[in-house]
């Protein structure tokens, strides 16, 4: 069974390649070496990377991504929550669909279910309601040209 403690190391281990220029993050789902296909860590991978997707192109510094006019506006100790620059540079920010940042109170009133548990739970609503969209005619006919040709090269298949 996987568990947070597992996402968490997959982040780290694939953040850091990410931000150096790698293009591939691999190994979604897989735990044991790969030996193992967990579909709820396989949900928590995919949100991981959506996460990594979007830091890997940097973050804006400006003034305007600085709010340097509202800092000014506003002062020292001043309320900067409630202020709309703060609604809309929030808004821009990566969104986790799994992570539950909710207090406690309202975690523990909602069930404490773990990152594992709102994944599993996610991935099995994938599998029971997910219908792909069909392959093209010239896409899927590609396919069987491969296949056919790799199975008469490896002398294997229908032939």
């Amino acid at each position: 069974m996987a568990d947070a403690q597992s996402g968490h190391e997959k982040t780290l281990t694939s953040l850091l390649p990410a931000l150096a220029g790698a293009n591939l993050i691999y190994g979604l789902g897989m735990l044991e070496s790969g030996v193992t296909i967990d579909y709820g860590q396989l949900v928590m991978d995919a949100e991981f990377a959506r996460m990594i997707k979007f830091c890997v192109p940097g973050i804006p510094v400006s003034d305007e991504t600085l709010s340097v006019d509202v800092i000014a506006e506003i002062g020292p100790f001043g309320d900067f929550l409630s202020h709309d620059d703060t609604y809309r540079g929030m808004r821009g920010q990566s969104r986790s669909q799994l992570i539950d940042r909710r207090v406690r109170e309202e975690w523990t009133a909602a069930g404490s279910t773990s990152i594992y548990d709102r994944a599993l739970a996610a991935a099995r609503a994938i599998l029971e309601t997910h219908e792909p969209q069909p392959l093209s005619d010239d896409v899927a006919a590609e396919l069987r040209r491969i296949i056919v040709e790799a199975e008469r090269e490896l002398g294997v298949g229908r032939g």
